[in-house]
């Protein structure tokens, strides 16, 4: 017999408030323990250094990540200036410093060139693989590391605070694939005086805000306040079972789940196509479907079923048909 998969079929995101000194990686191992669920990942990594926003998805909320990663992302960072590091922030070694310090006009005019389609290359310190190896892995082992110029697209760069000569407070709004922390390298060198990031806060991820992310703290909390030292499982529900054993379970709720959001919460920017409940059964078994009524969109390009409020899959509109892509089991 197959092995069943531990944990509980959570469904849905999270915006977690990722702390200071914490790997994604780390921060989502911890999160799915707290939710004992059985499967979760993170929509775009935040290094140990940053802040803020780590949307999490958990089981069926795993097939729409790739549109929260391909979302815009919005950050809050300070430079700092006369120095560059190995890492482009304050955890590398210092590889070249500058005694000039830039003044606000000047910083205001260099940033007219980091806005818009820029050429951009990322850190040597970077999730992005190079012959099947991640670059980050290359550099801490001492290989010389050659990462390609690449595209990138910034909406918006302005400066909030300068608190002393040699720190600058920036806003960026940029699109996929963009690097903050190239930004600062790239602007000191446009400067002369060099520059890498000292403090770094994600604030947005595509439609996940801070304003709606939880911190670590406050889930470790209702966590522990529902699960007491003595091992005795206090359920979210009152008419949920235990096992004799003391363990939650697969499908007792957990006090952590009223922070989940739907499935369908990084589909924003999709059309929403709603369908009868039998028509619903034909997409869940991969059939196209032809969309009827006044209400039947007429556009083409990405999708997403529904039907009475429940997210039946992801697919392709042509013709006023309906082509299922990908299903959800929910």
């Amino acid at each position: 017999m197959p092995r069943r998969k531990s944990g509980r079929p959570v469904n849905g995101w999270l915006t977690l408030d990722k702390p200071l000194g914490m790997t994604s990686t780390h921060a989502v191992n911890v999160v799915k323990r707290l939710f004992q669920a059985r499967k979760a990942g993170h929509a775009g990594t935040l290094d140990p250094l940053a802040t803020g926003v780590l949307p999490i998805a958990f089981g069926e909320a795993t097939k729409t990540m790739n549109f929260a990663v391909d979302g815009d992302k919005a950050y809050r960072f300070h430079v700092r200036w006369g120095a560059e590091t190995a890492t482009d922030d304050s955890d590398g070694e210092v590889v070249e410093t500058s005694e000039l310090m830039p003044t606000l006009p000047e910083i205001e005019a260099a940033m007219v060139g980091f806005v818009g389609e820029i050429s951009q290359v990322p850190p040597k310190f970077s999730a992005i693989k190079v012959d099947g190896q991640r670059a980050y892995d290359l550099a801490r082992d001492g290989a010389p590391v050659a990462l390609a110029a690449r595209t990138v697209v910034v909406h918006d760069l302005k400066i909030i605070d300068m608190p002393d000569e040699r720190t600058t407070a920036f806003e960026a709004r940029c699109g996929k694939g963009t690097y903050v922390r190239a930004i600062a390298r790239d602007l000191g060198r446009t400067l002369g005086c060099l520059g890498h990031i000292v403090q770094l806060r994600r604030t947005r991820v595509g439609p996940f805000t801070e304003d709606d992310a939880i911190t670590l703290e406050r889930l470790e909390a209702e966590h522990a306040a529902q699960v007491p030292c003595d091992g005795e499982t206090i359920h979210a529900d009152p008419g949920a079972a235990a096992h004799p054993d003391g363990q939650t379970r697969a499908d007792t709720p957990s006090a952590c789940d009223r922070f989940l959001a739907p499935v369908a919460a990084a589909l924003h920017g999709l059309d929403e196509v709603v369908v009868a409940s039998n028509d619903a059964g034909r997409i869940r078994r991969g059939q196209a479907v032809v969309l009827r009524g006044r209400d039947a969109p007429i556009s083409h390009g990405q999708a997403y079923a529904t039907t009475k409020g429940q997210l039946v899959a992801l697919g392709e509109v042509d013709g006023g048909t309906f082509i299922p892509t990908r299903v959800f089991n929910l």
